[in-house]
């Protein structure tokens, strides 16, 4: 991992479109999700297959999400 906190779009907007992924999931885990998708279509979705791609994804977003909290907390302060 780098040093730095920011969160860098990986996938282009033209990957994302060509992937069709739907608007709400064009985030800084697209890059992931692209893979996991073409994974989910080659295998019928079934749901035991494309485990370490879905791993890697989910961890993706779950980092997303704390450094969106973190951000939050940051921005309200120690004030309360």
């Amino acid at each position: 991992m780098g040093s730095s906190d920011q969160s860098e779009m990986i996938a282009s907007r033209e990957d994302m479109k060509r992937a069709k992924l739907d608007i709400g999931y064009r985030d800084f885990c697209a890059h992931l999700l692209i893979p996991l998708n073409e994974c989910r279509r080659k295998s019928f979705y079934l749901p035991w297959k494309c485990g370490h791609e879905r791993h890697v994804y989910e961890k993706c977003q779950y980092k997303e999400y704390m450094k969106r909290v973190a951000s939050v907390k940051a921005s309200k302060g120690d004030g309360h």
